[in-house]
C-alpha cells in the first residue's frame, strides 16, 4: 500500500503542523494505542467516490477543524493520563502546574486554529508547504518551551511504575512503521 494518496489527502493539515503535541500527549499516545485503534476503527473515514480527483478530496478537507480536533484530544488525553497516573497528594500540585501549563498553551493552539481555513481549494505550493511547516515548527517549539518545565517537574516527581507509564515507546505516527516497511 503506498502512503502517497494519504499524504496527498491533508498535505496542509500535516505540514501546517495542525497536530500541534506536547511531549505528554506524545506519552499518552502510547498509553492510548488501544484506545485510538478502536476510535480509528470506529471513524474510518469515506473512501473517496471513483472518479473524485485530489482536487476534490482537499475541497472536503477542514484545516480548521482538524486543528480543534487535535487540541480536544489533547485535552482529554491529559485527564486519561491523571487518571492512569492515579497521583499521590504529594504530585498533585506538581500535575497542577503541568495541566495549568498545557492549558495556556491549548488556548494559543486555538487561536492558531480558529486563524485556519475552514476549506482547502487546492493543494498549497511548494514554498506555501515549507512556510507551514516552519510555522508548525516553531509553534510546537513554543509549546514544548512552555509546557516541558512544569512536566518535568512532574516527571522527577513519579515512581518508577508511574514513569513507566510515560515511557513506554509509541508507534510513529499510529501507523506501526508501515512507511519504514514495517508489517502491513
Amino acid at each position: 500500500m503506498s502512503f502517497r494518496p494519504l499524504l496527498l489527502a491533508a498535505p496542509a493539515a500535516l505540514s501546517a503542523g495542525l497536530m500541534l503535541a506536547t511531549p505528554a500527549s506524545a506519552a499518552v499516545g502510547s498509553v492510548l494505542d488501544d484506545d485510538l485503534l478502536e476510535l480509528a476503527q470506529a471513524t474510518q473515514p469515506t473512501p473517496p467516490a471513483a472518479g473524485t480527483d485530489r482536487r476534490d478530496r482537499m475541497a472536503n478537507f477542514n484545516p480548521k477543524a482538524f486543528c480543534l480536533d487535535h487540541v480536544a484530544r489533547r485535552a482529554g488525553n491529559r485527564t486519561y493520563l491523571k487518571i492512569k497516573l492515579d497521583l499521590k497528594a504529594d504530585q498533585v500540585a506538581a500535575w497542577d502546574a503541568f495541566a495549568n501549563a498545557s492549558d495556556a498553551a491549548d488556548v494559543k493552539d486555538t487561536a492558531r486554529c480558529n486563524a485556519l481555513p475552514s476549506e482547502m481549494k487546492e493543494r498549497p505550493n511548494y514554498v506555501d508547504r515549507l512556510t507551514m511547516e516552519e510555522t508548525y515548527m516553531k509553534a510546537r517549539v513554543e509549546r514544548i518551551e512552555a509546557v516541558k518545565p512544569s512536566l518535568t517537574a512532574l516527571y522527577n516527581s513519579l515512581s518508577p511504575e508511574q514513569k513507566a507509564v510515560l515511557d513506554r515507546p509509541r508507534p510513529m505516527g499510529g501507523m506501526m512503521g508501515r512507511h519504514h516497511g514495517g508489517p502491513r
